[in-house]
């Protein structure tokens, strides 16, 4: 079982920066991949990021988010990271970490989540 906690969430002014943690017990290198979803008020869930966990961990983003926001993995903390930068109030959400065991299967390993708010 892969137990995820999300750290890093907060008040932040647009243009700001901030840098959102998950660490995963159990480990990760059991997982295929692991990524940063987003809910804001009103709107659907979005997978902002994910990164592989092998294979040289592999970043993909969504267009919203691209050179403002970086995922990395460090394999020995058994912790991915989401460098938000460039902060806009449309970023303003809950952010969740998640995680999947195997290619092509649903995220099916949740956080409980943490709130990003971008205001001034």
């Amino acid at each position: 079982q892969v137990q995820l906690v999300e750290s890093g969430g907060g008040l932040v002014q647009p243009g700001g920066t901030l840098r959102l943690s998950c660490a995963a017990s159990g480990g990760i290198l059991r997982l295929n991949a692991m990524g940063w979803f987003r809910r804001a008020p009103g709107k659907q869930r979005e997978l902002v990021a994910s990164i592989t966990i092998a294979s040289g961990g592999v970043a993909s983003y969504a267009d919203s988010v691209k050179g403002r926001f970086t995922i990395t993995r460090d394999l020995a903390k058994n912790t991915v990271y989401l460098q938000m930068n460039s902060l806009k109030p449309e970023d303003t959400a809950v952010y969740y970490c998640a995680a999947r065991a195997a290619a092509l299967q649903a995220y099916n390993y949740w956080g409980q989540g943490t709130q990003v708010t971008v205001s001034s």
